[in-house]
């Protein structure tokens, strides 16, 4: 071969090198765009797509979890005024979610809309004992009259009835509801709740804007709430939490609505995990959700009985009587990150962030909720009272832990790897050959770059020689 031969072929392979470095670069545009389409597509909630067929999906387990809070002391509690030394038990584990929705109905509006039944069924092998299992805990009905009725009235009731401020019940009882004496009609902490439904919803389905795509436009046919009496505590922002839209940024709040909590909510993106081989962003309830509004204003319009909550500087606690008809109050469980006279009013809680706090495990390309843990802590309140006569030795206001859950779900291994390799692999596949061929074209430029300023060199060598 010629020295021209030489030149002529670095030079033509240097060329081509340059143009597969250049169709490598031109690929992650082009790749992220045909990505891009085909998510937007998959995530859009109408027949066909996968977001609609995970939607509609009840294949993945959603349990709740149950912990009890047992009085060990409570003759103490009346006749001295003692604080309740509780002994915490569970759990105690219900698949829940395992209907499917009912009445999916598309809308003219981009808007589908749907109800969401409820039922429980125990599941003995993921318990620590049965439902026959008795406690020791508030009892509920006179916790109510407490907290609704003229306190006169309400010893005339729980005198009449022979009534106790504690009494025992066993878990079904507590939990699904029983027959109360004194009030003559079924009590229970989620009473009632098998055949039951939540809703009805309307979200958005994202097919003209996937940025909205499963964000509640209206729940129980209405756009706000109406508990709060305040357009900003009244406002339904986001979804009910098992999806978002795709392609996160880190940097943005997700927010969602709980009809459990009577109001919407964010989270924020805390760090990044690995859930069986996949990434996911992981976003916390912040501290700053239930603060006090003397820490944060905007939780103003959530304080609704100054007296309890010490004109509005205790944390921790949210009033749903408006919106359950009866004086509950809910808080995350062990009262964390709530004043410490909340922790402090009872003996024998133990806040954790660990075991207590909310999160969501959300992947962020297609905005799919993969695992999640919903954390709250159910609790009454009891107090001093002149005319009640199983409360006169009662000194202090006490918010009483009745008991905590967790509502929980995480994808399984069939899903995963089904994800894993109808989407993660084949991104992976993309980039590999997006970097292959920037790789191969990068090699073979600067080889033949380098063989061309060699050969060049020896050629003006032989022409000084010569």
């Amino acid at each position: 071969m010629t020295c021209c031969d030489q030149r002529c072929a670095l030079i033509t392979g240097a060329v081509l090198g340059a143009l597969i470095a250049v169709l490598g670069g031109i690929l992650f545009p082009v790749g992220d765009m045909i990505i891009e389409n085909t998510v937007n597509k998959e995530t859009v909630l109408e027949n066909g797509t996968l977001a609609y067929d995970t939607w509609t999906s009840v294949d993945t387990a959603i349990y709740r979890q149950f912990w009890l809070f047992d009085v060990q002391n409570p003759d103490e509690v009346v006749s001295q005024g003692a604080k309740p030394v509780l002994v915490q038990k569970g759990p105690y584990t219900y698949k829940t979610r395992f209907i499917p929705k009912r009445n999916i109905t598309f809308n003219e509006n981009f808007t589908v809309s749907f109800v969401l039944p409820y039922g429980a069924i125990f599941e003995p092998d993921m318990s620590v004992g049965t439902e026959d299992d008795t406690f020791t805990s508030l009892n509920l009905a006179v916790a109510g009259v407490y907290g609704l009725l003229g306190h006169k009235l309400a010893n005339l009731i729980i005198q009449s009835s022979n009534s106790k401020l504690f009494q025992n019940r066993t878990v079904k009882e507590l939990l699904w509801g029983y027959k109360d004496p004194m009030l003559n009609t079924m009590l229970g902490v989620f009473y009632p709740y098998n055949g039951t439904t939540d809703g009805p919803y309307t979200v958005f389905t994202g097919k003209d804007d996937i940025k909205k795509v499963a964000t509640i436009e209206r729940w129980m046919g209405e756009t706000s709430l109406s508990y709060w009496n305040d357009s900003y505590c009244n406002m339904i922002n986001g979804t009910d939490g098992s999806s978002f839209h795709p392609f996160l940024d880190k940097k943005e709040h997700l927010y969602f609505f709980s009809s459990d909590i009577c109001r919407s909510i964010s989270a924020i993106y805390e760090r990044t995990v690995d859930l069986k081989g996949i990434d996911v962003y992981r976003y916390m309830l912040p501290a700053e959700a239930l603060a006090s509004p003397v820490e944060n204003p905007d939780n103003q319009c959530y304080c609704t009985d100054p007296v309890i909550t010490k004109n509005c500087s205790m944390a921790g606690l949210l009033d749903l009587t408006a919106c359950r008809g009866t004086p509950v109050y809910l808080s995350l469980p062990h009262f964390l990150y709530g004043s410490s006279d909340l922790v402090q009013s009872v003996i024998g809680l133990s806040p954790n962030p660990d075991e207590h706090s909310i999160f969501l495990d959300v992947e962020p390309i297609t905005g799919f909720t993969m695992r999640f843990a919903k954390r709250l802590q159910l609790n009454m309140l009891y107090g001093p009272s002149d005319d009640i006569v199983i409360l006169n030795k009662i000194t202090n206001y006490t918010v009483f832990p009745i008991l905590w859950v967790n509502e929980t779900a995480v994808l399984d291994d069939e899903t995963a790897d089904m994800f894993k390799k109808e989407l993660i692999s084949r991104l992976d596949l993309l980039e590999g050959f997006q970097i292959g061929l920037i790789a191969v074209g990068s090699i073979i430029f600067v080889s033949c770059m380098i063989g061309l300023i060699v050969v060049c060199t020896k050629k003006n060598k032989l022409s000084l020689i010569a």
